[in-house]
């Protein structure tokens, strides 16, 4: 009889040589995943799952893009005049090296912050100044002057800076005028320009409509910009700049492309190597929310741009604490165990939803959890483990 497993999940972040511009990523991956099981001692089994950060893929691809080049395609796009830009994070690493290649680009900016924080939840300043200076955040536009005098300075909780005099300085450096202003409705922008590039992540689709519905002459997002190389550029043919990094004081580190061939590609290296079928995918930040900073980790436009199949869909889980606690509470020990075992083998694949023995469980694409994981495994410092590698993840109580 086989012995019965002890442990459930298990997350390792496999180090890695450092990966350049046009190194062989899939062979890298894979042989890294291989060397570390060999070097651990543990095996590769059927549906674990390999996970390679998004940075590493866009480094290999070589896919980046200087400020003059984003400088090139907001002139060309928005016309180089006077340019809206309105609800950008606050952040350097992500948005203040494109704010340097829109400012570049145009002749003006209006720079137009959602308040009390952004969209990933930055605060600019606390609710709790909000509802002591009696403003309505939904309604309210309120000029920088008007700012000050009802907040003074805020800097970033855990940054230190005053984005609103950082964004301000920056644009000036970069030889455009700039008008801030502080609003939540799309459309209070057409007041000053009708020329907008909208920088919200998430919610771009909605705001595009908005702008449009009120007239506004040209509407970017985020996501037009760098959609295609500009003088030799790299570029992301779907979302443009979104999920860019800062790579250097002049450069961005590009969302990568095309990344199906290379989940594909190592799965299909382990699958010859081990005759396991594994399962990969690409990750970037995770989605999850940090209760101190209120910080809303997604940053990047999906956490997953490139997944292999067996990724797809949602967990079919049930509740074991329901099931203990309301169909089997007269049972313990052998008896509850087998009871709880045959529920799961019960399963049929087919949904959950409605059960009330599944209520509780997460109702959330594979690849957002899993990514989650990867991202808080590898994190985002020194770690040097751009690969993950998840074992166990699709075992349940009966495995």
């Amino acid at each position: 009889m086989e012995k019965e497993r002890r442990v459930g999940t298990v997350s390792r972040g496999i180090r890695c040589p450092i990966i350049r511009e046009g190194d062989d990523l899939a062979a890298i991956v894979a042989d890294s995943v291989l060397e570390a099981a060999e070097a651990e001692g543990f095996a590769l089994r059927d549906r674990d799952v390999i996970s390679v950060t998004e940075s590493i893929v866009a480094r290999a691809q070589g896919n980046y893009a200087s400020v003059d080049a984003i400088a090139t395609d907001v002139r060309q796009k928005l016309g180089g005049e006077t340019v809206g830009v309105i609800f950008p994070i606050l952040s350097r690493n992500r948005f203040a090296i494109c704010l340097r290649g829109i400012a570049k680009g145009c002749k003006k900016v209006v720079l137009m912050l959602s308040y009390p924080s952004d969209e990933v939840g930055n605060e600019l300043i606390s609710l709790d100044k909000i509802d002591e200076a009696g403003v309505n955040p939904y309604s309210d536009v309120l000029s920088l002057a008007k700012y000050r005098e009802l907040f003074g300075v805020n800097k970033h909780e855990f940054t230190g800076v005053d984005y609103v005099q950082y964004y301000g300085d920056l644009v000036r450096e970069c030889g455009a005028e700039v008008e801030i202003v502080f609003a939540n409705q799309a459309k209070a922008i057409l007041d000053y320009t009708d020329c907008v590039l909208t920088c919200d992540i998430h919610t771009r689709a909605r705001t595009k409509r908005i702008l449009k519905a009120a007239g506004a002459k040209v509407v970017c997002g985020l996501d037009d910009i760098l959609t295609a190389p500009v003088n030799g550029s790299g570029c992301n043919e779907k979302y443009g700049l979104l999920g860019s990094n800062k790579s250097t004081e002049d450069k961005v580190k590009l969302f990568p492309r095309d990344c199906r061939e290379l989940v594909l590609d190592v799965q299909n290296r382990i699958l010859k190597a081990t005759g396991k079928h594994v399962e990969v995918m690409v990750y970037g930040d995770g989605a999850f929310k940090d209760p101190q900073g209120k910080i809303w980790e997604l940053a990047d436009p999906i956490v997953s741009p490139a997944f292999t199949d067996g990724l797809i869909g949602t967990p079919n889980e049930l509740k074991l604490k329901y099931l203990a606690d309301n169909d089997f509470k007269d049972l313990s020990g052998e008896e509850l165990k087998e009871a709880i075992s045959n529920s799961i083998k019960a399963k049929d694949g087919s949904s959950l939803v409605g059960n009330m023995a599944a209520q509780g469980t997460t109702p959330r694409q594979l690849t957002d959890l899993i990514g989650s994981l990867c991202d808080l495994t590898s994190g985002s410092g020194d770690k040097g483990t751009p690969v993950v590698l998840v074992q166990g993840y699709f075992d349940n109580y009966t495995s």
